[in-house]
């Protein structure tokens, strides 16, 4: 992106640094993912060295072998906690889940792309079992930024194992076009984003001029519910949909909304879907559009959205 939106987006994240201390939220990350598990899958919190600097990272691990690993990061002043719900999700569609505890001050391109290496090094393993050979790069807000520049660095190191991109409200810094196209690969790999209405806290939906560059003809949805008010969406999303139950006050104060249950509940559906189609390479059509402009090419959960009075949602385009 233009230096000038990376400017605001750092001037952003540096009140936002003023107000919220990095440390509690990390540490009730850890704790929510202790003594996790079900049927399905388990969350063990483990601590992995990283280009030597000790991260506290959280495990997805689905029951049975995980058809791939997608990493999905928290935002700005988060922690992995606050995606318990959606990394449950993710796990329970038989794809592994890592979330690193870290820095997303502008998407903290420097340990994204120091991930990336260590993935294919081999030398950040899940614990107590194998790294599954297909990558899947995922993250709320400024971890939609670190998603980016973990799947650009893969797109390098890795290409054959790169499955492609699922981002959730992602927030835009310096070099995030080029991340995405990289991923891309001229549309051959899926580059997917769930977004909310435009807001402060998203920068007025600025990862919206990156995705729609792509090749790829279908890059995702915008979640509305209320209204369009002049062309521009409004209500009925929130910022942090994707944390759902896992937010807090801080989350809350700083999107200035709450999680809508229902619009959670979509977002989880999307993502965890897409997640799957990805790590086994195929495609559910309900979840999908072959041309975004044109409904009518577009699955059953997707119309279900956009075809109403109401507007629910719109394809990004």
């Amino acid at each position: 992106m233009k230096k000038s939106v990376a400017a605001i987006a750092g001037a952003a994240a540096a009140v936002v640094a003023a107000l919220v201390p990095m440390a509690p939220a990390a540490q009730a990350a850890d704790q929510a993912c202790k003594n996790y598990s079900s049927s399905s899958s388990t969350c063990v919190n483990t601590q992995r060295t990283i280009a030597g600097s000790t991260y506290s990272t959280d495990w997805y691990l689905p029951q049975g072998t995980a058809s791939a690993l997608m990493v999905l990061n928290h935002g700005f002043s988060r922690g992995c906690g606050n995606l318990r719900g959606t990394s449950k999700a993710v796990a329970e569609k038989g794809v592994m889940v890592l979330c690193v505890n870290g820095d997303m001050t502008a998407g903290n391109p420097v340990l994204g792309r120091d991930l990336a290496a260590a993935l294919t090094a081999g030398t950040i393993t899940p614990p107590g079992r194998a790294l599954p050979q297909r990558i899947i790069v995922g993250g709320h807000s400024a971890g939609g930024h670190f998603a980016g520049a973990v799947g650009a660095a893969l797109s390098r190191t890795a290409p054959q194992r790169l499955a492609g991109a699922i981002l959730f409200d992602p927030v835009a810094a310096e070099g995030f076009s080029a991340d995405l196209a990289a991923i891309s690969a001229g549309g051959t790999r899926p580059v997917l984003s769930v977004a909310a209405r435009p807001s402060v806290t998203n920068l007025a939906n600025n990862s919206f001029g990156a995705l729609r560059d792509l090749a790829n003809p279908y890059v995702g949805i915008q979640l509305v519910w209320k209204s369009y008010v002049l062309g521009v969406p409004t209500g009925g999303s929130c910022h942090t949909d994707v944390e759902g139950e896992d937010t807090d006050f801080i989350g809350t104060a700083g999107a200035l909304c709450s999680p809508n249950s229902t619009q959670t509940a979509r977002l989880r559906d999307f993502g965890s879907s897409w997640a799957r189609d990805l790590a086994t390479n195929t495609r559910t059509a309900a979840y999908w559009c072959t041309d975004a402009a044109v409904v009518s090419t577009c699955g059953s959960k997707v119309k279900e959205l956009v075809d109403r009075s109401l507007p629910l949602a719109a394809p990004i385009r």
